[in-house]
């Protein structure tokens, strides 16, 4: 449980990085830029503390990357959800699942 937590902090400081950069290439600010720098670092640093292999760790997270990266498009940017991404999200959430679980 603490791994999957580290890993959802962790995309989250990926999106929320990722935000940051964007509204900085939108607002012409260099601040975002800047904040949007130093929080990605701090998702490298976080993404790679659990210590499960390479290949399982960030399959996994991928996961949480895409489901907190659509949630954040909803609510921030006001995006919608066209069918492709609820398939394709479907299929990136239960290959996550069978990453956790199969041995």
């Amino acid at each position: 449980m603490n791994t999957f937590l580290v890993l959802l902090f962790a995309a989250s400081l990926e999106v929320g990085g990722d935000a940051l950069v964007r509204w900085g290439l939108k607002s012409g600010r260099v601040l975002g830029f800047v904040l949007g720098a130093g929080v990605l670092f701090a998702y490298g640093v976080v993404v790679n503390l659990p210590r499960w292999d390479f290949g399982r760790l960030l399959g996994v997270y991928i996961v949480l990357f895409f489901v907190l990266s659509q949630v954040t498009g909803i609510l921030l940017f006001g995006e919608s959800l066209p069918m492709g991404r609820w398939v394709g999200g479907a299929l990136v959430v239960a290959g996550g699942i069978c990453m956790m679980v199969w041995k």
